[in-house]
């Protein structure tokens, strides 16, 4: 099953497509450019690998000799040679190709002085399936307990989701981390995984980690940099604001999918069961993942963060919207919210002032409801709301 994604590429132009192992960037790829106009070349394909590793000039041969309706030539795996690039640069300035750059990281070509074109090429990003792309296959359970990887919908079964997302988290520490050389020691890196999974969605301790891990601080602040240059995470920062109770400064790090996650804290053969802990934190990174991912395709100018006062107060995602009311986001599994749980949110939005903020909440409830400052949703229609996405 292919699933139209939310993000559109565009044809006039030249761009990188990062996203983490099994993203759907190829699929996507080809759904999006026909094989008619397009040349693909695999570095994952070892011979392409080495002939262009050895001659990068080679590229430009190739694109050379293209007949016209050619246009487009996507460069899959694009770290895995940085040099190429700089054929790339060439190519864009002295001819009418289209150049697509995919791969899982952009680290590597940092790494390798690549400077990302500056600017001659568009930057996009893939995520995860969101629910408004699966439609009628999304299942809440489903996601909150393996997640939303496009693979994990090839299989009907659960011990095959659990195969798969185990098998995947393997993939990740061969081939992304330990194959490109992005750490020298595989083994504190596994334990980090583990650990950082186990502190997900919840305020950094690096102190911590690096006593459970058993290496320094700077080797887990690294450890944070590859998660997030490899698009498996992404920090939420805490809100930044005169607002005089404000804590916090320390941010908060996600995992990009719920299955992943379970799978790296050993936790993929729980079951979640609704009403529990466990469920409720499932239930808020899915929500928080949701969002991001939503950014990044349609609102880039949206700014995630979160807020957490002296007295403990905390609101799960703040999204400052340009030209809009800043919105403080409750996010609960709860089935039925009333107006004690959401006393909090109802004083911050008063405090505050409703000319500049507005409080929502996202639930598992039926029905749209207003309680004093606070508009409870179902979180599906929440997040179109806040969004601004047609049903």
């Amino acid at each position: 099953m292919i699933y139209k994604r939310i993000l559109n590429l565009p044809k006039s132009h030249s761009f990188f497509l990062f996203g983490g192992r099994g993203t759907g960037k190829s699929t996507l790829l080809r759904s999006s450019f026909s094989e008619k106009v397009t040349l693909t070349i695999d570095l994952l394909d070892l011979q392409l690998e080495e002939a262009y590793s050895k001659n990068p000039m080679l590229l430009k041969e190739v694109v050379l000799a293209l007949p016209k309706e050619k246009t487009h030539i996507i460069v899959d795996e694009i770290q895995k040679i940085p040099k190429l690039l700089d054929v790339v640069h060439l190519l864009i300035e002295t001819t009418d190709k289209k150049f697509i750059m995919s791969g899982s990281s952009a680290k590597k070509l940092k790494k390798g002085g690549a400077n990302l074109l500056a600017g001659r090429a568009f930057v996009y990003s893939l995520f995860p399936l969101s629910f408004l792309e699966l439609g009628e296959d999304f299942h809440l359970q489903q996601a909150l307990s393996y997640g939303t990887l496009p693979g994990i919908y090839k299989f009907q079964e659960k011990l095959e989701w659990e195969q798969f997302l185990r098998a995947y988290a393997q993939i990740y520490l061969r081939e992304e981390v330990w194959i490109e050389q992005l750490v020298k020691n595989l083994n504190p890196f596994r334990r980090f995984l583990e650990v950082s999974a186990q502190s997900n969605g919840k305020i950094l301790n690096v102190a911590n980690i690096s006593r459970d891990v058993g290496v320094d601080d700077k080797t887990i602040q690294n450890y944070f940099h590859i998660l997030e240059d490899t698009l498996i995470g992404f920090y939420l920062e805490p809100f930044h604001h005169s607002f005089r109770k404000r804590l916090s400064k320390k941010p908060k790090f996600y995992f990009f999918d719920t299955g992943v996650v379970r799978t790296l804290s050993s936790q993929l053969s729980l079951t979640l069961q609704q009403g529990t802990s466990a469920y409720g934190e499932a239930f808020e990174h899915f929500i928080i993942c949701e969002c991001y991912r939503l950014t990044q395709y349609l609102k880039p100018d949206f700014k995630l963060s979160f807020l957490l006062t002296k007295d403990d107060v905390e609101v799960d995602l703040v999204i400052e919207r340009p030209g809009m009311k800043t919105a403080f986001i409750e996010i609960t599994s709860s089935e039925n919210m009333d107006e004690f749980k959401l006393r909090h949110l109802n004083q911050i939005i008063t405090e505050l002032g409703k000319d500049r903020y507005e409080a929502y909440c996202f639930s598992n409830e039926k029905y749209k409801r207003q309680i004093y400052e606070v508009t409870v949703f179902p979180w599906q229609d929440g997040i179109r709301h806040v969004f601004q996405v047609d049903s």
